[in-house]
């Protein structure tokens, strides 16, 4: 029998043939922190007093989550980081306004494929689109990398997903991704790894990958990864990165389970609170008025997706009622935004445009909601208290329907705009 893409990536770092379940030590090409690397410096420090990094080249910190920063605290911590990094030789340090570690790594060239990447984020998973392992860790683990360079991992068992046929208009990778979650439920590839087979797959843009593997978590899934092919070839030699590590699963590899999706058939979707697999076509929702749209996050916060939300807005007024945050994934992303005249547009239209961050995604700040709001938000989650009010409600959807939804003032389907 064949090997999967897990057993390849993880075989290759373990230095041999390895089987699914089976524990196994590696030494991970990249491991990456962010705003949390001032509780895991205090964790290495604590337990390696004085000590260097095992391997510097191998770290990567971007600061993303609350900047700029917020509070005094915050600052500290931003300064903490910036003081470690100087005195550990750490190169690989992006500084606050870089962008979203999710959307960093990649514009930087340091996910190639077949890369094993970890890290202190459980979004992390995103490379997969470019064909890693990747997958997050906690900070304790983290330190310990930081420390010894190794940890472990289960060989985890794959779950194959067929994809055929292509997107309709304004119809998303997002609304695939969620109607998929629904389908399997927010535990459906508990510690699995999930592998996009099938002709489907050469439609999606790269950013459209990076969409679903981002939220491959929001299954469970462990990791979740798309085969390297042209697209993924083009991306990396624009950043002279090397594609030749990539690999993907025999024609006979074991998988746990296969399933069948044809994305012609997808139609807008929305996943209410608070949970990211109570997702139902937009259609299906019950009326729904709003007080903020989210456009933007490491989910939908790429040059595309406000392609996609400014053809929308071109020319349009959002409702009065609504607040339009717009959240670019990175600088890059900005300018290229800029350049276009899509956030020209977007801000035309009434948005408020934030600094490449994490922000109000995950309640740090910008964009917090009063008691009893609620939000249609691009982002990857709907958690109650997400975006730090626990009585607040947030919806999920793509770029199409929140631009469709913050000029109706209610979520409504893009495709009757």
């Amino acid at each position: 029998m064949g090997q999967t893409f897990a057993m390849k990536v993880l075989g290759r770092a373990a230095g041999r043939e390895v089987r699914e379940g089976e524990i196994v030590f590696v030494e991970p090409d990249l491991v990456l922190s962010h705003d949390n690397s001032a509780a895991i410096i205090d964790k290495f420090e604590a337990a390696f007093p004085g000590g260097s990094v095992r391997f510097p080249d191998r770290l990567a910190i971007v600061l993303d989550h609350v900047i700029p920063a917020d509070t005094s605290r915050d600052a500290a911590m931003h300064a903490s980081i910036r003081s470690f990094v100087k005195r550990q030789n750490i190169r690989l340090f992006y500084d606050l306004g870089t962008g979203i570690c999710h959307q960093v790594i990649p514009e930087k060239g340091l996910c190639p494929p077949g890369s094993l990447i970890l890290g202190s984020d459980s979004h992390t998973c995103t490379y997969g689109a470019f064909n890693c392992f990747a997958t997050g860790i906690d900070r304790t683990e983290a330190a310990g990398l930081w420390i010894t360079g190794r940890t472990w991992l289960k060989v985890p068992q794959t779950l194959s997903f067929n994809i055929e046929g292509g997107l309709r208009r304004r119809v998303s990778a997002k609304d695939a991704i969620l109607r998929i979650i629904a389908d399997l439920g927010a535990d459906g590839a508990n510690y699995k790894a999930v592998e996009f087979h099938g002709p489907g797959v050469s439609s999606l843009r790269i950013s459209e990958r990076m969409t679903m593997t981002n939220m491959g978590v929001e299954m469970g899934a462990k990791i979740a990864v798309f085969p390297a092919d042209g697209q993924t070839r083009s991306f990396f030699r624009d950043r002279e990165a090397s594609c030749t590590l990539a690999v993907w699963s025999d024609h006979d590899a074991p998988f746990a389970a296969s399933f069948d999706y044809d994305l012609e058939s997808m139609v807008p979707m929305v996943a209410r609170p608070h949970a990211v697999d109570s997702a139902i076509p937009v259609k299906d929702l019950e009326p729904t008025r709003i007080d903020q749209v989210l456009l933007g996050t490491c989910t939908n916060g790429r040059l595309d997706d406000f392609r996609a939300a400014a053809e929308i807005l071109r020319g349009a007024r959002v409702a009065p009622s609504v607040r339009l945050i717009a959240a670019p994934a990175s600088r890059e992303v900005y300018v290229q935004a800029m350049k276009a005249g899509y956030m020209q547009e977007i801000v035309e239209a009434g948005a408020v445009v934030i600094p490449p961050g994490c922000g109000p995604c995950l309640g740090a700040h910008q964009g917090a909601l009063a008691p009893g709001e609620k939000c249609l938000s691009t982002a990857n989650r709907n958690f109650r208290g997400r975006m730090g009010e626990k009585d607040s409600s947030i919806y999920l959807c793509s770029p199409e329907t929140a631009a469709a939804s913050a000029i109706a003032g209610e979520i409504v389907d893009p495709r009757e705009v």
